[in-house]
């Protein structure tokens, strides 16, 4: 039992310091890349399964991981530079720091879209779907992509 302490204490030890260093937004891109590994093994396996599996195919779906790693990259430039135009320019002024807006939810679409995928080659392994799991991840996609809308619709004004 002991023993079983002291790994607690370690794994809490070693999460606490890798939350101090990256904060919330690090788990955030943690999270994503654990969503599109897991997708990746979940959709090779549900392929070797139904006798579907090809190496092209394969590739294909690693070329879009990483088209996905350049979009959040991107948003996270993006949100640099407005960062440093709105904290460095005394004529625009927010009343709060900007710190990040659009990674966040580049990074949160990202991850319920890999939920989905997820979901769809959990269901062509034989699992069964449930009808509201879908819907939820739709309906949190939503929100998210209504955030973004209104992010670009403030901007047009």
């Amino acid at each position: 039992m002991d023993s079983i302490n002291k790994f607690k204490a370690a794994v809490a030890c070693c999460v606490a310091a890798l939350t101090a260093l990256w904060g919330w937004f690090g788990w955030f891109v943690v999270a994503l890349c654990a969503c599109m590994l897991l997708d990746y093994a979940i959709g090779s396996a549900a392929a070797v399964k139904n006798g579907e599996w090809s190496s092209k195919v394969a590739r294909e779906g690693l070329w879009h991981k990483l088209s996905i790693i350049v979009a959040v990259a991107a948003a996270c430039i993006l949100d640099l530079v407005v960062g440093m135009v709105v904290n460095n320019i005394p004529s625009v002024e927010l009343p709060f720091v900007y710190s990040a807006l659009f990674a966040p939810l580049v990074i949160a679409w990202y991850i319920l879209t890999e939920l989905g995928s997820i979901l769809e080659n959990t269901g062509k392994l034989g699992a069964p779907q449930p009808a509201w799991f879908k819907k939820a991840i739709a309906a949190i996609q939503s929100g998210v992509d209504s955030a973004g809308d209104k992010i670009i619709q403030n901007d047009d004004k």
